[in-house]
Formats: C-alpha cells, structure tokens, sequence
C-alpha cells in the first residue's frame, strides 16, 4: 500500500510540473500593420479555424493583404486574397480561397465582446451552415452597451445574456447581435491601440481606408 501511494505521490508531482499539455497550449500569431502590431492567440476549441488560420501564415497568405472593412464600433476586416496591391478604386471583399471552413461556433463560451478574432463568411440565404472564409477575418471593436440596452435585446429579440456577457458588453464593449451567427475562433491579447487606431481611420463609401492599410506580415511566435 506504500509503494502505491507513493508511486501514486511521484505521478501527481510530475504532472504538477507541466502545468500545460501540448495540445493545451494556445498558438499566438504576431500581425504586423502599417499602423502597428497586433498580437492573437488561437482557441483549440476551434481546431479547424485554427489550423487554417495557422495554414495561411505559414504559407505567407496574409503578407501584404489589407484591411479593406473597417467600421468604426464595429470591427476591422482583413483576408480579401484580391486586396494585395488592389488599386483605391477596386471594390474588395469577395477574395476568397476555393473552399470554406465548416462553423464552429462556442457559444456561449466564446462571444463578441471587443478583440475577439472571428471569420467572417457570406449570409444566410446562400450559406444556412454558417460556413466561414478560408481566409476572412475580423477583429471585433464595437460599443458599449448599457444594462437597459441589453434587456431590450431580451425582450424584443429573445437574445439572452451570460452575466459574462453582460459584463463585457456594459465594461469592454463589443457587437451582440453577432453572436451564435460567426465562428470566435481567437482573441486579441496585446495590441488593440493598433486596432483602434485602424478602426478610426477614414473610410470610403464602401467602408475601404481611403489610405491602404496593409498587413506587412503574420508570424507564429511564442510568447
């Protein structure tokens, strides 16, 4: 019975010392703008988004594209494969790789509150699974709710509410009526200056930057 607990002692010890499996650890990607670096980290709980997000950098697909929608309270938007070097007049925002990635959705776990990295897609009448963008992404900024705001929600569309969500969006802010809608496949955990200094930029009719706003780089990293 010794042997056992103190075999038993020996194994808890050695887990204790890895506080993260493998699979566990959360890959951070490194976008560096025009106006400034913007750091994500990847959810598991989205493993397809992740490993196509993870794809594409690797692959350099995102270098020199641009965020060509940008909303100020709403989000920036990135990924047209059209945009890199598109001239100010080209209508941007259907480049899309030649295959899309089935909706993984987390919700309620995974919401829109502001810096929340999801995939955009095209709507419902032609896409009822919610499928995402091979390449498409947008970085949720939004506003800021009130706690009245979010009951009239409630009341007159049904939506309801975490009390961490209703945090969020009274504290941080973000974009409700998204939610359950698009796959929330990362977060932001270091650069929203950058991402707010994208979203107040002037925008065209179209909600393009009327100066290019371009994704000099995306790289893995570790920290």
């Amino acid at each position: 019975m010794k042997r056992i607990l103190t075999l038993l002692f020996v194994s808890v010890f050695i887990l204790s010392l890895c506080p993260l499996h493998a699979q566990e650890t959360e890959t951070l990607v490194l976008i560096n703008t025009d106006m400034g670096k913007i750091k994500v980290k990847l959810f598991n709980d989205t493993p397809q988004h992740r490993d196509n997000f993870i794809k594409n950098v690797k692959e350099k697909l995102y270098d020199g594209l641009l965020f060509h929608r940008v909303i100020k309270q709403f989000m920036i938007q990135g990924g047209d494969i059209t945009s890199k070097d598109a001239p100010i007049d080209k209508h941007l925002g259907d480049g899309d790789p030649d295959y899309t990635i089935p909706a993984e959705i987390v919700f309620p776990k995974y919401f829109h509150k502001r810096g929340m990295l999801c995939a955009a897609r095209t709507g419902d009448e032609e896409n009822p699974e919610k499928a995402s963008s091979a390449s498409q992404f947008y970085i949720v900024t939004g506003k800021y709710y009130t706690e009245m705001e979010l009951d009239k929600m409630t009341k007159e569309k049904g939506t309801t509410f975490t009390p961490e969500q209703k945090q969020a969006y009274m504290l941080e802010g973000g974009t409700p009526h998204l939610d359950g809608n698009y796959t929330v496949f990362g977060e932001v955990v270091s650069g929203m200056k950058t991402v707010d200094k994208i979203q107040f930029t002037e925008t065209n009719e179209n909600d393009r930057p009327v100066k290019n706003i371009k994704i000099k780089t995306m790289t893995i990293v570790n920290k």
